[in-house]
Parts: C-alpha cells; structure tokens; sequence
C-alpha cells in the first residue's frame, strides 16, 4: 500500500540538483569556449591529462550530464503530484491537474524563449556580436549570429527562427535551445504517462515504467526518453511506504550503497565527448560500453544519462546528501535555473566576449606566397588576468540578471500564459493556481 504524499522537504534536494546542473551547463560552455581540450581526457593519445581532464573532476567542466538531469527532473516533478493524487484514490484529480498541466507547459516553455531569441535578434541587427566573429573561438564564432541583409529579412529570419526552434531544434539567436524541444517532448512523455497509467496500482504502475526505460533504453532515446521515466520511477518510490520502510531498516546498508551508486555515476557522467581512446580509464569504458549499450547510439550521450540516473537515485537514499542539496543556497540556485539556462549563451557571446577579447587587436598574418595580404588572425584573449577576474564576476553578473528575469519577466510571462488560459479554457476547468509545476 503507497504512503500518503511525501512532506515538501523530502523532495526540496531535487531544487539543488537543479542548480548544481545549471551553472555546470554554464561552466561547460565556457570550458567549451576558452578550453576545448578539456573534451578530451588527455592532450593527446601520448600526452598525459591536465587536471580537469581526470575522471571526476572532469564533471565540473561537462554539460551532457546536466541535460540529462533536466531530463530526469523533468519526469520527476511533473509526475510527482499526479502519483501522490493517484496514491491516495484521488485519479479524477489527478487527470484533471495532468490536462491543465499539459496545456501550461507549452507557455511555459515557449514564451521565455520567445523573448530570449527575440532580444538577442535586436543586439544581433545592433552588432553586440561583432567581436563574437573575430574572437579566438571556435565556439562562440560558430554560435554568433550575424546581422540581417534586410529590414524585412531581419523580421523574417526573426520568425524563422521563432518557428524552428520548435522544429527541428535550430535557433539562429540561440543555439542551445536546441534542448528545449527535447525538454518539452519529455514534458509531454511524462503527461502520457500520467493519463495512462494513473488508474493502474502502484506496483504493476512502477513494473510498466520500467518497461518504459527499457524500451528507451533499447530504442536509442538517450537524450531525454530513458532519463524522463527514470525520474518518473524515482517519484513513485519517493512516496512508497514499503520502500521508506526497507530503507530505514538497514540504514548502514542504505548509507553505504547509495554513495556507491554515486560514485559510481559520477565516474560514468566522466566519459569525454572526445577522444575516449587517448587514456585508459575511457577506453575501458569504450570497450564496456560495447556490451551494456543497444548498437550504433552515442556513448557520449549513454554514459552521461546513466550517470546522472544513477546519481540522483543514490542521492535519493543518501540522507547526508539530500541535506546538502536541500542548501538554502543551492535551492536558490535552483530557483533560478531556468533563466541561467535561457540567458548564460547570448551573455557569454556579448558580456564576456567583450571583457576577454575587447581590448585586443587582431594580429596581422602577413601575405601568401602571391604577395596577397592575409586576412587578420583571431582576437586573442586580453590577458590571463582579465580571465581571472572577468570569469568570477561573469557568474555574479549572470545570477543578478537571472533574478531580476526571475522578479520581472517571468511574472510577465506567466500573466500572457494566463489571459491566454483564461480565453481557450472552458468556465469549469478554470482555477486560480497552477497544479503542476515545475
């Protein structure tokens, strides 16, 4: 028999986790931009790793993990209240939160990243990336937008890129909103799951997504589909009385396997999106991948996913770490998780861009062997010291600003959601609080 609704504080450690994943998406992409080897796990196939090129260490410089925590959050706080309702014989309540919910998640999403896309269009069409495309860079030149040829070709490249990011994930003014397709499908993964199985008792319900995983698994779906119905399964045994009830029964054992289960993930979420052949402890996990892992998928995408599964399933059993990640600061942090998420690529691209490559002047190439004049090499960085002040700040900066979307734009966002709601919603579904959130 399932236990009443878990107390809010069990479930605050998933704010945390959400945090800690944001600024590492943040850190990654400036790793990404200033340090590209650290891609790989060592310099090269004969030279040996530079600090955070070591297993471990090397999560604080990855992203691909902290996507898949998207993914496996996702699941989890967007099943979380339908299961609690399911749990205690409230289905009818449940499907009907599971409608309004499914209806909301699209504003939720759309209208942040509309205005997102929207504002980095203007700084384009006004030149805010124009050291952006000279920068020494690969990074932020390949994902600098470039001014419009047109008045009206500005607008239509605008509304383009509105419409494919909801297409097939290609944002001229944003490029990582690639993910939020894939974020919002495993928004509506996890609704479909909810509708079907919200009748079902709890364990044929946990046996049928664990199907579900499989199925994910096997079928390649490594970006969000296994890491969603992970997070669905963590939600139903967060509120499983016999669970709760074996886990406080052997707290030793309880203690010792999750934070092996932990250490374990987070040497999987190590795995480097480049060159895993150039050291052993990645080419091992090369070799292990061939046995555990359905053919022709992306071990950079697999091993990371699995990671962060196995992560958050060992910190839902590990009191000590639940508490650290129930942190008023890392809660705070998860807070502010998604405008860090919409914000950080188009002020890495401008802020930061400006401060390190600024003050520079390209240098001169020389000419080709014609007598031509070569094109001017890239901006180099200013000096080491602008990165060692300018990165730091960056961060207070970008948190400062994500407070103030948080304390003004997302309140807007949410009032257009609503009139919205309020037009196309029958007079009976009407209410006067979100049920699902996230």
């Amino acid at each position: 028999m399932g236990a009443p609704p878990a107390p809010k504080r069990d479930v605050v450690w998933v704010d945390g986790l959400r945090g800690i994943a944001s600024v590492l998406v943040v850190t990654a992409h400036i790793c990404r931009s200033l340090a590209p080897h650290l891609l790989s796990p060592a310099m090269s196939d004969k030279l040996p790793p530079t600090l955070f090129q070591l297993p471990f260490l090397r999560c604080l410089v990855m992203g691909r993990p902290s996507v898949a925590v998207f993914a496996l959050v996702t699941g989890f706080v967007n099943s979380l209240g339908p299961l609690k309702k399911s749990r205690t014989g409230n289905a009818d309540a449940a499907l009907s939160g599971v409608a309004k919910s499914t209806f909301r998640r699209f504003g939720r999403f759309m209208i942040p990243a509309i205005v997102v896309t929207t504002l980095s269009w203007v700084a384009c069409q006004f030149g805010a990336y124009n050291i952006a495309h000279a920068a020494n860079s690969a990074w932020i030149r390949d994902t600098s937008p470039t001014p419009s040829a047109s008045f009206a070709g500005a607008f239509y490249d605008l509304f383009k890129s509105l419409g494919t990011t909801w297409i097939d994930g290609f944002n001229e003014y944003d490029r990582i909103q690639w993910t939020l397709t894939y974020l919002l499908q495993g928004s509506m993964m996890t609704y479909t799951t909810m509708f079907a199985l919200v009748y079902v008792k709890p364990r044929w319900r946990m046996a049928l997504i664990a199907g579900m995983f499989y199925f994910k698994w096997k079928s390649g779906d490594s970006l969000v589909g296994f890491n969603v119905y992970c997070g669905i399964f963590l939600a139903e045994l967060s509120i499983d009385s016999d669970v709760a009830d074996f886990v406080a029964a052997y707290p030793l054992i309880q203690s010792v396997s999750s934070a092996s289960v932990i250490f374990l993930g987070l040497y999987f979420c190590s795995y480097p999106e480049e060159n895993p052949a150039w050291a052993l402890w990645s080419k091992e996990l090369l070799h292990l991948g061939r046995w555990i892992f359905p053919n022709n998928v992306e071990y950079g995408r697999y091993y990371p996913g699995m990671g962060a599964d196995l992560v958050a399933t060992g910190i839902m059993f590990n009191a000590t770490a639940k508490k650290i990640l129930s942190h008023r600061f890392l809660c705070w942090m998860g807070k502010l998780s998604w405008p860090v998420y919409l914000l950080h690529a188009p002020l890495i691209r401008t802020v930061l861009t400006w401060v390190l490559f600024g003050a520079s002047v390209r240098p001169q190439q020389g000419k080709d062997q014609d007598g031509n004049q070569l094109p001017p090499g890239w901006l180099p960085i200013a000096n080491n010291w602008v990165v060692i002040f300018a990165i730091p700040l960056f961060y207070v900066f970008l948190y400062r600003v994500a407070g103030l979307w948080a304390q003004w734009v997302d309140p807007w966002c949410m009032n257009v959601a609503k009139v919205f709601e309020e037009t196309v919603f029958r007079d009976d579904a009407k209410v006067d609080k979100p049920l699902l959130l996230s």
